[in-house]
């Protein structure tokens, strides 16, 4: 299916809504019945039947069938967060006695999930290199059932070699499940090298506008079934209807906004790569970083976020070089309009809480749709007083 076909119009059967060229906001909780025999049949399949809108409602399966399509995947569930996806994707695979291998540098809440949450109730966890597939096939026990990739990570952006690790979660019968958010799904296709989960943080590129918080789940119908009869519809993590309509539109955009981000950021990394006062640029798709062939080979592009290594011999240069910034938001997350910058010295010297083990010099950026050449005049003049 062409790309702008899913965008502008999968899904959206207009001769329903008044020939309405928007979708419409479905904004009900309940849905009626004309007769007994209708109201029985709904309970039958309430993923495909319009019952309650804890289950299916019609403006968040038009999103659902835009990004399974995009994820070429067979169906998808939508979230109201991403940790929301990412929990029931691996909620849905483990029970107590289970054993989990994860990659090490994985999404915070990701870890917390792994290493706290699910530690309570008897499943347990082995962190390892994601670049080593050794290390991830040693990690592997007879009561492993789950291996959670994040390829990008979204920090340091360590790969995966996610067909390799396909074969491997098979040979083991395994549930492989990735965090595919850096790339999105127009640069990187999990499934298609055998992937069987592919988990998105809506917030970011899909939605795109830093306005919406939502997750998704993308997979084979089965699973997407299993998970949809019992974590969730027990748990209860859905997005309401505004909020998909709200990515809806977002992803009107999406081709468009992942060209521009990409570009922008390639553009300025390379700048960043050969200025004095930068030690080091982490961007898969330069020749410099140490897993260039794997991403070029996994990733049709990168999107806009990367990271880099100031060459600051204090922290107080590190703060300096931050409050100097004009043009880059201080803030977590990505994937919006706006370029942003998270400055990892602001994770040391926090009271109560130990220091981050990513040193205080690392700084992540995300590059929005803004000019590039005005994003690197700003840069340019913040380096100058380190």
């Amino acid at each position: 299916m062409h790309l702008s076909e899913i965008l502008n119009h999968l899904g959206e059967d207009r001769e329903n809504y008044f020939n309405a060229v928007s979708p419409p906001i479905i904004q009900t909780s309940n849905f009626a019945f004309k007769t007994l025999g209708e109201f029985r049949n709904a309970f039958v399949d309430e993923l495909e039947s319009h019952l309650y809108s804890r289950g299916n409602n019609p403006t968040v399966k038009i999103l659902r069938q835009k990004i399974a399509a995009l994820e070429e995947a067979e169906d998808a569930l939508v979230f109201s967060s991403g940790s929301g996806a990412i929990a029931n994707a691996v909620i849905a695979n483990v029970k107590s006695g289970d054993h989990i291998v994860c990659v090490q540098a994985s999404y915070s809440w990701t870890f917390n999930l792994i290493s706290s949450f699910l530690d309570r109730f008897g499943v347990e966890h082995t962190f390892v290199d994601g670049k080593n597939l050794s290390e991830i096939e040693a990690a592997i026990k007879d009561n492993t059932t789950v291996l959670f990739l994040e390829s990008p990570t979204s920090a340091t952006l360590e790969l995966q070699d996610l067909e390799a690790c396909a074969a491997i979660a098979k040979k083991h019968n395994l549930i492989s499940i990735i965090d595919a958010t850096y790339a999105s799904p127009l640069y990187q296709k999990p499934f298609a090298m055998g992937i069987d989960l592919s988990v998105h943080t809506c917030s970011k590129y899909l939605n795109g506008h830093s306005d919406v918080i939502g997750g998704v789940i993308s997979g084979s119908k089965i699973m997407i079934k299993k998970i949809f009869e019992s974590e969730y519809m027990t748990l209860g993590g859905i997005i309401s209807p505004y909020e998909a309509a709200m990515i809806i539109r977002g992803l009107r955009t999406l081709e468009l906004r992942m060209e521009r981000t990409s570009a922008s950021a390639l553009k300025i990394a390379k700048w960043l790569e050969d200025h004095p006062k930068i030690e080091q640029v982490y961007h898969p798709h330069l020749p410099s970083f140490p897993q260039y062939e794997l991403a070029k080979k996994q990733m049709k592009k990168c999107g806009g976020l990367f990271s880099l290594k100031i060459k600051a011999d204090s922290i107080e240069k590190m703060e300096a070089f931050h409050a100097r910034l004009k043009c880059f938001l201080l803030a977590v997350s990505w994937g919006g309009h706006e370029s942003l910058l998270l400055p990892y010295c602001a994770f040391h010297g926090i009271p109560g809480r130990p220091d981050t083990t990513i040193p205080w010099n690392f700084v992540r950026i995300y590059i929005g749709l803004e000019d590039p050449n005005w994003l690197i005049e700003d840069l340019a003049q913040a380096l100058e007083v380190v």
